[in-house]
């Protein structure tokens, strides 16, 4: 069913701008977030067209809201469409325009949220209204899931739905964010698709020291001393190259020279590879994609200034391949310490192993079809992300689980991942036309 484009793309831009607005800015704690505002923007836009609503509060502002379009066929696959409510802190000072405006300027919404992912949270929401107010009824049931906290884990949002209302939300398929953008492939324009994610196994390393007066520093056990080695030693480690399957696959489908391909693709030249690159930005997803990563991101300690101190917390982001245990961690965190381990306790933040969904499916199939609707001349590049999406929960559940959109050829990935939590955060609004019409095509194709 052909939706009147220009009537959904001025819906995707309103909502988006509204979404963007409320500000949702998950800063990790359980009282940030209060999703609760855009809950009630997308429950006030959808009600009255058909959708059974349900709202989920497992902590109270950290609201989720699940849409379901009932399927005449209870055998055929359930398609999901998720996306998050939140967004990541910002630094205004960086910005060229009001981070939370939603301001449609030369023809693009910018905005903290806008890339990462309001803008298919509200284009999904947006599809759906729209193919159950025209009175479409699917053969697959199709859910629409706008959820909170995916910044901080799930741990309010898709972790919890995923342990208390499973019901609520369990599909064959689900389709998210982290796709969607063209790149250059060795046999023509590919858009990418993300197929999985790394694992993540953030830890706390508390460094121990012996207080004392800071006028007698003098062989003192001084923690931040102390500390200042622990974090150059990881920043030094450097850890073996791993080509997985999925990685190969993406090198192979790019558009490189012989010897970077080559290279990419043989542990032992990886880094040399890397570190050849003209581009930082694909060399920094290259090495990510074959890596295990740390990168210590938060430092606190000290008391006063003329107090030696006794403690010095480093919080450590590390990130696994799939395949891969977050157990191990913690034995290369000692091998990487050495003799610093005996005065280092390690803690657990948060963690969970990477996942993967498999390539050849009648999911991508539909993709594809998707796609080539709009760009006849492209296929399909699957990848796996180094960041982390909701997607886990659903491969956890046994969902095949991809991160898509259709974005228009005027974004690079390089515009796409500068733009991922990083100043000026925008998108294009034929990006959102683009995303839009994929999501009624998708639909369709799926669960019609």
């Amino acid at each position: 069913m052909t939706a009147p484009i220009d009537r959904t793309l001025s819906q995707t831009v309103e909502l988006l701008q509204q979404l963007i607005r409320n500000a949702c800015v998950n800063e990790g704690t359980p009282g940030s977030g209060e999703e609760w505002r855009s809950a009630d923007v997308l429950q006030g836009f959808l009600e009255g067209s058909g959708l059974d609503l349900e709202r989920y509060e497992p902590t109270p502002g950290r609201t989720s809201l699940v849409a379901r379009l009932e399927g005449s066929d209870p055998h055929a696959p359930t398609l999901c469409l998720t996306g998050h409510t939140d967004v990541v802190p910002v630094s205004a000072a960086g910005w060229s325009h009001e981070p939370f405006g939603g301001e449609l300027i030369n023809g693009e919404i910018w905005g903290r949220g806008a890339v990462d992912m309001l803008n298919l949270t509200a284009s999904m929401a947006v599809a759906l209204r729209h193919l159950a107010a025209s009175g479409w009824r699917p053969r697959g049931t199709v859910i629409y899931l706008a959820v909170a906290d995916e910044e901080a884990g799930g741990v309010h949002g898709a972790k919890w739905l995923s342990s208390h209302a499973r019901d609520a939300i369990s599909c064959d398929l689900v389709v998210t964010e982290s796709g969607g953008w063209t790149v250059p492939g060795a046999s023509g324009p590919r858009v990418v698709v993300t197929v999985g994610e790394k694992g993540i196994a953030w830890r706390r390393l508390r460094v121990r020291g012996t207080p004392g007066h800071g006028s007698r520093p003098y062989g003192a056990d001084n923690a931040v001393v102390k500390a200042a080695e622990v974090i150059r030693r990881i920043s030094a480690y450097e850890p073996k190259a791993r080509v997985s399957e999925s990685w190969r696959r993406y090198v192979e489908g790019l558009a490189l020279a012989d010897e970077v391909r080559e290279g990419l693709l043989d542990p032992p030249r990886f880094a040399e590879t890397c570190a050849s690159l003209s581009d930082q930005r694909f060399a920094s997803y290259a090495h990510a994609c074959a890596h295990t990563t740390l990168s210590p991101n938060l430092v606190r300690g000290g008391t006063k200034t003329n107090v030696i101190p006794d403690e010095v917390v480093i919080e450590l982001d590390i990130r696994i391949l799939p395949g891969d245990k977050v157990e191990a961690v913690d034995e290369l965190l000692a091998e990487i310490l050495g003799p610093l381990a005996a005065d280092v306790r390690v803690e657990s933040i948060y963690e969970r192993e990477g996942s993967e969904s498999p390539f050849d499916t009648a999911f991508m199939r539909s993709l594809r079809r998707v796609v080539q609707r709009v760009y006849p001349d492209a296929t399909l590049l699957p990848r796996v992300t180094p960041g982390a999406t909701d997607a886990a929960f659903f491969r956890e559940m046994g969902a095949v689980a991809y991160g898509f959109g259709l974005l228009s050829r005027s974004i690079t990935a390089e515009d796409f991942s500068a733009r991922f939590h990083g100043n000026d955060e925008r998108i294009d609004v034929e990006s959102l036309r683009l995303t839009t019409e994929a999501w009624l095509a998708l639909c369709e194709d799926v669960a019609g």
